[in-house]
């Protein structure tokens, strides 16, 4: 019983750092500028850097480390050419609602793995990548892309958006593995 009920908390508590994260990009009215959509892109990067190096050191399960791995491997690349264009722009990421929002809710569920191990820490990482990438490609569509002006950043979002959906593929499919 212990066993489901874990599982059952894990489950709602990812959909509350998602929710959470969705949210926060949509409660503002006003659509964010340029610098503060490429600080939401970037802080959203980092936060699955960090949740890959967490599986990494916790998990001894090897699709999952694999998939950590390029989790960690293609969100560092991808916030290497956010931070590129930015200098190239000469502008600075501005910090906003949305990226503190993400981190708040990432520093939670981090939290709450930290606090796991062996299958039940795989299950619980993979269904949040799942979640995540779910949710941070809806705001990438939705959102970020729509409301960016400079071109060269929404060309980036657009690239940014395709390995988001091709991480929550991969993420669906170990789900059905780890099962």
């Amino acid at each position: 019983m212990l066993h489901i009920s874990s599982l059952l908390k894990n489950s709602v508590l990812t959909a509350t750092v998602c929710f959470a994260a969705a949210s926060a990009m949509a409660q503002s009215t006003e659509k964010p500028t340029d610098p503060q959509i490429a600080d939401i892109a970037y802080t959203a990067g980092q936060i699955d850097v960090t949740a890959a190096n967490l599986a990494l050191e916790k998990t001894k399960n090897r699709a999952v480390r694999s998939f950590a791995e390029d989790m960690a491997r293609d969100h560092e690349a991808v916030n290497k050419q956010v931070l590129a264009l930015l200098d190239k722009l000469k502008v600075e990421p501005e910090d906003n609602d949305t990226s503190k929002s993400l981190v708040d809710a990432a520093s939670k569920k981090q939290a709450e793995l930290l606090q796991l191990s062996g299958a039940a820490f795989d299950k619980a990482y993979v269904e949040n990548e799942v979640a995540y990438h779910q949710n941070v490609g809806e705001a990438l569509e939705k959102t970020l892309i729509p409301d960016a002006q400079n071109s060269q950043l929404k060309q980036l979002l657009e690239t940014g958006l395709k390995l988001f959906k091709e991480h929550q593929k991969h993420a669906e499919h170990l789900v059905q593995e780890l099962k």
